[in-house]
């Protein structure tokens, strides 16, 4: 079975990628999805979290993401951290996930797949771009952030032109392109592989 990853940056539309995939009887895991259900439920990652921290980070019984957001965004090292306590989980649920599944092939959806390491666990990656003016207004759009708030995300996140350089694929999600056509040539063309 290949394992198909799907990256790009905050704003980009992997997730509206991903549901023409699943339209198509895809099975999709998003990491991103995982990752914040492991940092919610997961009582020896909510340990490791909170000693990173150096405090509780669940004080409502939840994670406060704020305060997570404030503590990693500007500190390498502090993301660095809570990224090797977060990683390992995921992708040993993807695994799990993995060998459950009976389709052609899987996808792996993942902002930071590239970061994570997540690219070794995919045989192979589709870039999904759109110009940064079009991923700014979209996030301010449907999250509670400021533009000065996705700036600072997206330089946490590798660029487009080095995404694009290390994927078999890229779908140009920008607001004037058709994403369907470019997402049935990939769909297809895994297919074809799978065959041989």
């Amino acid at each position: 079975m290949i394992r198909l990853g799907v990256t790009g940056g905050i704003g980009s539309g992997k997730t509206s990628v991903c549901n023409v995939f699943g339209v198509l009887g895809i099975p999709v895991f998003s990491a991103d999805a995982e990752a914040k259900r492991v940092m919610e439920v997961d009582t020896g990652i909510i340990l490791k979290l909170n000693a990173i921290a150096g405090r509780d980070l669940y004080t409502a019984g939840v994670l406060d993401r704020s305060a997570l957001a404030k503590l990693i965004f500007n500190n390498r090292s502090m993301l660095e951290k809570v990224n090797s306590v977060v990683h390992p989980a995921v992708f040993s649920r993807f695994n799990e996930w993995a060998k459950k599944q009976s389709a052609p092939y899987i996808i792996m959806e993942a902002a930071i797949l590239f970061e994570s390491g997540g690219w070794k666990m995919v045989d192979r990656i589709v870039a999904v771009t759109a110009p940064v003016d079009e991923r700014i207004a979209r996030v301010v759009r449907r999250s509670n952030i400021t533009k000065e708030e996705v700036m600072e995300r997206m330089q946490n996140q590798t660029s487009d032109i080095d995404k694009i350089k290390r994927s078999d694929y890229v779908v140009d999600n920008s607001e004037n392109e058709m994403i369907i056509p470019a997402i049935l040539n990939i769909h297809s063309d895994i297919l074809k592989t799978v065959k041989k």
